[in-house]
């Protein structure tokens, strides 16, 4: 498994992975899900959407938002086809490297309330719950924020 950033010519695989990937949510929603409708080519012109390629196939992907304060997830997406092989932890541990690297003291992502394995998944991995709010883009929808302390190097 290798990690590298998007290129403008992987926008129609990044945008195909996220609606698989999130394809599921969308009859719980009554609509796509915020990440299945995101325009992506900006985000891979500022270097925000980085890929997770094993062989010559894309297993998942991130999105992360470089702030002066922290980092912050917009997407995750694994695969359908690399579904339950921890891939979600690998992106969740790139991007606690990518935070460490720009020196932010934490990573912080918001998810659906409905997405409750998702939560999950975030408190297990160490991520705490710090608000709730109406979605702005999307009436009736409640936004979770979680935030992660960045943890110091685990490099022997």
């Amino acid at each position: 498994m290798t990690f590298r950033q998007a290129l403008a010519g992987d926008l129609d695989a990044v945008v195909s992975l996220t609606q698989a990937a999130y394809e599921h949510y969308t009859p719980l929603f009554g609509a796509p899900p915020i990440p299945v409708t995101e325009d992506y080519t900006p985000r891979i012109e500022r270097g925000e959407v980085w890929l997770l390629e094993s062989g010559a196939d894309l297993a998942g992907l991130i999105v992360i938002e470089r702030h002066p304060d922290h980092a912050m997830i917009f997407s995750v997406a694994v695969s359908p086809a690399f579904q339950g092989k921890k891939l979600g932890t690998a992106l969740l541990d790139f991007a606690e490297e990518q935070a460490r690297s720009w020196r932010v003291p934490e990573v912080r992502l918001y998810t659906n309330s409905r997405m409750e394995r998702n939560i999950a998944i975030y408190t297990a991995y160490g991520f705490r719950e710090t608000g709730r709010r109406a979605n702005p883009h999307r009436p009736g929808w409640t936004v979770v924020d979680m935030a992660k302390p960045v943890s110091e190097s685990t490099a022997a």
